[in-house]
């Protein structure tokens, strides 16, 4: 598994001829980076002097979205692994024979459903990097000013980490014959991508409204 790997063994897997690990893995990873870096501010935060400052509303929230980090953590680092496997079924596919019409008719079915198939692991990943910056903004206004360049590089990878992911659920969209699925599919890009963009500006503003105070 290649979460289990060294970093310098990761990085050197990502740099080889190999198709895997690819931007779909290290989507994941830097998304599992982010939140490991709003993990941290919130390790910072809880427990020092401002925090005790801070409303019991603002601390049961950051309580809740720091423990729902943790989780995003775990899940972003299966889906470093799982994306390496998810464009399988596609390859197993065109390996089917194709000798007769019905043959045909079998292998082009299959492919069809080995590119749905492949999309979806690279559309969680991104669903879960949306769900991180939605979680950040109360350490982003809230989180040890010490910290506040953290914050903004935990958001820079959250969504770097989401706008990779989408790449690779484009990249198979554009495979599918299936209308009505590639329309509610490229619907959800289209909001996950805007959603995130302006999560990313509103983050970024408060992260230099902060370090700039």
């Amino acid at each position: 598994m290649f979460i289990e790997k060294s970093l310098k063994e990761y990085i050197a897997n990502v740099a080889s001829g190999d198709p895997t690990p690819g931007g779909g893995s290290v989507s994941a990873l830097v998304g599992s980076l982010g939140a490991g870096l709003t993990s941290m501010v919130n390790n910072l935060t809880v427990g020092k002097k401002a925090y005790e400052e801070l409303s019991n509303e603002i601390k049961e929230e950051i309580t809740k979205n720091a423990k729902e980090v943790e989780g995003l953590i775990e899940e972003l680092n299966k889906i470093v692994d799982e994306d390496t496997k998810a464009f399988d079924k596609v390859m197993e596919a065109f390996k089917l024979p194709k000798e007769t019409e019905e043959e045909k008719a079998v292998r082009r079915e299959a492919i069809q459903e080995g590119y749905k198939i492949a999309l979806e692991v690279p559309l969680r990943c991104a669903e879960k990097c949306l769900r991180l910056l939605e979680l950040q903004d109360v350490f982003a206004k809230h989180g040890n000013i010490n910290a506040i360049t953290d914050v903004g590089v935990g958001t820079l990878l959250a969504y770097a980490g989401l706008e990779g992911a989408l790449f690779n659920v484009t990249i198979n969209l554009g495979s599918i014959k299936d209308q009505d699925f590639k329309d509610e599919i490229g619907g959800k890009v289209d909001n996950i991508l805007s959603e995130g963009k302006r999560l990313k500006e509103d983050l970024l503003k408060i992260v230099y409204e902060r370090l700039l105070a």
